[in-house]
Formats: C-alpha cells, structure tokens, sequence
C-alpha cells in the first residue's frame, strides 16, 4: 500500500482529509486543506477507529515528517486506506493547492 501521495496528483474531491498538525503547530496557522478535520495525532487511539473504511484517508502535517508517518503507519495497520501528502501543508501550497481558513 502507498504511503505517500505527490501533492501536484492529489484531488480532494472523494477523499478523507485529516489535518494530522500538532496541536501548536495547527493554533499558530491560519489555514487549512478545504473541507479537512483535526485530530490530534497524540491521540490517534481514540479517533483512529472511527475512520471511514470505504474512502481514502488522506492527511497531512506542517510538511510531511514524522508526525504523518506515524499516524499513516497506525491507520495502515488497522487496515485503512491512508496516505499522507507530500511535504505537508506546505508542500501542497508550494504546488499552487487552494487552502481554506481554518475552521
């Protein structure tokens, strides 16, 4: 299963988009993916099982680290279709992707 997904091949229609930022790095931010939610990735016990198993997952966090790795190797595990973006929220702006004020 892919891990990762190039932001410049990524279309959001479809897809579960998960803000994965660490929760100072997302309060310090303005924006967002359109139509992502957050989940704090300390917490990934709690909020993992009640993922979608019939729709891509697609997440991200400030550029694409250890933090989406994590999260994507836990979600994986649990059988779910999830791949995080390329260079985080950053690398998905510096390929031109539209942002959203955050929610």
């Amino acid at each position: 299963m892919e891990r990762t997904i190039k932001p410049q091949d990524l279309s959001l229609a479809g897809k579960h988009l998960i803000d994965v930022r660490r929760k100072e790095d997302r309060d310090t931010s303005s924006e967002q993916l359109p139509g992502a939610t957050w989940h704090d990735p300390n917490d990934i016990a709690h909020w993992g099982q009640s993922l979608p198993k019939d729709k891509e997952i697609v997440l991200y966090c400030v550029r694409g680290g250890s933090v989406s790795n994590s999260v994507v190797d836990a979600l994986q595990a649990q059988g779910l279709n999830a791949r995080f973006i390329e260079g985080g929220i950053e690398g998905w702006k510096a390929a031109g992707g539209k942002v959203s004020p955050k929610a």
